[in-house]
Parts: structure tokens; C-alpha cells; sequence
């Protein structure tokens, strides 16, 4: 997956993928603010335009990234519940 955005749409893309992994981590993984934005910006890291596979993160969503950090590799297994995101965060 080789996407091909704008500076602009790459940044805002990124920013709303930080912004809902935080809210993840905060809701359901416990962490404060500042611990579940600090984990966003690691997961989520800026990659330059000329980066290969740049934004590869992106080929799934901030709920799938946020659980796997929580509940580990098998969390599908482990939490069926949580294998479709909540509607509180399909809001967001």
C-alpha cells in the first residue's frame, strides 16, 4: 500500500488517527491524557513524503492499533467484543 496524499491530507489524516488511538487508550486501556497522547505520537509517528510504504499504519484504523497495544495479539480471540469498534468511537 503505496498512498499517494497531499502534505495537508497526509497531516490530517494523521492527526484524526492520533486523536482517536488517544481516545481508545484513555477509554477502554486506562491511561491519562498525557500518557494516552504519548502513546499516540509513537504509534503514529510523522514519516516524510519521501518515506516508502508512508502511512502504512493507516491500513487499519486507530480501534485495531489501540486494542492490539491493550489486549496484545490475540485480543480478537480473547474480547470478540471488541473486534467492531464501539459506536462511541465511530462517532468521533
Amino acid at each position: 500500500m503505496d498512498e499517494v496524499w497531499s502534505e495537508e491530507e497526509y497531516v490530517e489524516y494523521l492527526r484524526e488517527e492520533r486523536r482517536r488511538f488517544t481516545w481508545v487508550m484513555r477509554r477502554y486501556g486506562g491511561l491519562s491524557s498525557v500518557e494516552a497522547e504519548a502513546a499516540a505520537l509513537e504509534s503514529y509517528p510523522y514519516e516524510a513524503a519521501d518515506k516508502p510504504f508512508r502511512g502504512l499504519i493507516f491500513h487499519d484504523d486507530a480501534w485495531h492499533w489501540a486494542m492490539l497495544r491493550i489486549h496484545g495479539d490475540n485480543y480478537t480471540m480473547e474480547h470478540p467484543e471488541l473486534c467492531v469498534p464501539s459506536s462511541e468511537y465511530e462517532a468521533l
